[in-house]
């Protein structure tokens, strides 16, 4: 038990350790990181509550929907929600970058949740390949959400379109993902360059916040002389 936990929740806080390091000027509350975490693993249970009653209905009959909207946007929409409800309009939510540190613990804490129950229900052999796949790909989509957060809020102009991107684009790559495992034979051959783009887009999305956070303490700056 106890290595199946170790091993559940060991990726989610190396790769959310990385993105919190990588803040270059004022690290978000480590208490507040966590809370967000803790936020994102509680949403494991209406969603597997929702994703049951769908499967037991017989609601989704084709895997392309099972992959798009009871799956991607499912999960998608709910950890937009709780950033929006909990993180976006917090204090601390004070730089661009931070929503990729909110983002991404909130998108980890529920891949840690969903990580150790399937652990639980396969097995330790399964360890690496969740840590490759499921946990590292919430995490950036996590990071793409938060990324387009912080520019809804520090950007005075094309609110609603950031939003609609902070939603849109992680649903997207989160359905392409699902589509890849579910319906092609040979998955792993368009999985690897999948992979390799969606690292490469997030952590573009993370230098390009970071210089976003330098602009803004400029602007800050500028604006307290003394």
């Amino acid at each position: 038990m106890l290595g199946i936990l170790s091993a559940g929740i060991a990726p989610g806080l190396a790769i959310l350790s990385y993105f919190y390091l990588k803040d270059e000027y004022e690290s978000e509350p480590v208490a507040f990181v966590f809370r967000a975490f803790v936020y994102g693993a509680l949403l494991v249970f209406p969603i597997m509550f929702i994703q049951y009653v769908l499967e037991v209905e017989n609601l989704v009959q084709s895997e392309i929907i099972h992959a798009f909207f009871s799956t991607s946007l499912l999960e998608e929409f709910f950890k937009w929600f709780i950033l929006i409800y909990t993180v976006y309009q917090h204090i601390e939510f004070d730089e661009p970058y931070d929503g990729i540190v909110y983002g991404a613990a909130v998108s980890l804490g529920f891949a840690t949740a969903e990580n150790i129950f399937y652990l639980l229900g396969n097995g330790l052999e399964y360890a690496m390949g969740r840590a490759l796949l499921p946990v590292s790909s919430h995490a950036l989509f996590g990071v793409i959400m938060g990324y387009y957060l912080g520019k809804a809020k520090f950007n005075q102009t094309s609110k609603a379109k950031w939003f609609i991107f902070s939603l849109l684009l992680p649903f997207l790559l989160h359905g392409i993902y699902d589509f890849i495992l579910l319906s092609l034979e040979n998955w792993v051959i368009y999985m690897f360059p999948f992979m390799i783009f969606l690292w490469w887009l997030g952590l573009r999305k993370a230098k390009h916040a970071r210089t976003l956070n330098s602009q803004h303490r400029i602007e800050v700056n500028k604006g307290f002389p003394f």
